[in-house]
């Protein structure tokens, strides 16, 4: 099998200190590979990655409209602000519930400012606490148990499951548990890849063309309800117009090509976080779809600063080459 290849190095006062080793997938929403880093096939758990086609089943399942704001957070991992809570707690009250009916685990803020003033963790300060959300008034709306929504078994993750098989392609899909407690899905990169590729093509998601559709949307109106202040996603998603991302834990990334009709995912091998924002922007400028002025306009995760003495002594830099079919 392929080896990692180094996609991002870390170089401080002019010395490369450290590599982060990875893998990238871009693919066709007919499943095709066309281009590569590394081992393609890496199976990789899909973590919050998966959240846009998450909401897209529990969006179903509540059958009615929903603004942008509310779409968006069901779709995110956010940074906890105040903008966030108050959003996640208007999705429940959609469905009369509290943020006691949530199943994630208790969390402080990820934003600096919001973990300051927080008096202490909460479950709607998870950053999954709109997914949460969303899958528990999908729920009540459906008239389906609650407080079980967790369980593999439960109707809501047997309908998640199927549309996981339906967007990959794969009749198998391994099954674990997320941080948040949630059914994580285990799929090869370049699978990972055909999902972000269909998300920018929803007629190819059957009965949930529209609420894929309308969650990609809701995503691009709404950046900063998918992540926060200073946070990839909301930064590329507000910079470039083309593009729908989505980071998950362990540095996998992903991004749907809108006009393209690709998708791309981007594995760190180590799971270190920090580099996985410079590499997806590199495989998303060899492709064409980042300018050089938007490049410059996200230098801040691109070229992400290295510190010493409270001074800027370096960057990460990010500078894999595409193998191309």
């Amino acid at each position: 099998m392929p080896s990692a290849v180094p996609l991002v190095r870390v170089v401080r006062s002019g010395l490369e200190e450290s590599v982060h080793l990875g893998h990238v997938a871009v693919c066709d929403a007919d499943g095709r590979l066309v281009a590569w880093a590394g081992d393609p096939q890496r199976l990789v758990f899909a973590r919050s990655s998966m959240k846009p086609l998450q909401a897209s089943v529990s969006l179903a399942a509540i059958g009615r409209e929903l603004p942008d704001r509310q779409v968006a957070v069901m779709c995110g991992s956010h940074e906890g602000e105040s903008i966030h809570v108050r959003t996640v707690r208007a999705l429940l009250r959609r469905g009369g519930l509290t943020e006691e009916a949530l199943g994630c685990p208790l969390d402080y803020p990820g934003d600096v400012r919001a973990h300051a003033r927080a008096a202490g963790p909460r479950r709607i300060t998870h950053n999954c606490s709109g997914k949460h959300a969303g899958m528990t008034v999908a729920c009540a709306s459906a008239g389906w148990d609650v407080e079980g929504y967790l369980r593999p078994g439960h109707p809501l993750q047997r309908r998640v499951l199927s549309a996981v098989r339906l967007a990959t392609g794969l009749e198998r899909v391994d099954v674990g548990v997320d941080g948040c407690g949630v059914p994580v899905h285990g799929v090869p990169l370049a699978s990972m890849a055909t999902l972000f590729a269909r998300l920018a093509r929803p007629d190819r998601l059957g009965e949930l063309a529209q609420t894929v559709s309308r969650c990609t949307e809701a995503m691009r109106a709404e950046p900063y309800l998918v992540a926060g202040r200073n946070q990839t996603d909301t930064l590329v998603m507000s910079t470039v117009p083309r593009v729908v991302t989505k980071y998950g834990a362990e540095a996998l990334s992903c991004a749907a090509l809108l006009e393209e009709g690709l998708g791309v995912a981007v594995k760190i091998a180590d799971g270190g976080e920090r580099a996985a924002g410079p590499a997806l922007l590199r495989v998303l400028r060899l492709l064409g779809v980042v300018s050089a002025a938007e490049l410059r306009g996200l230098d801040r995760i691109a070229r992400r600063r290295v510190w010493g003495g409270g001074k800027v002594v370096g960057h990460l830099v990010a500078d894999v080459d595409l193998r191309r079919a």
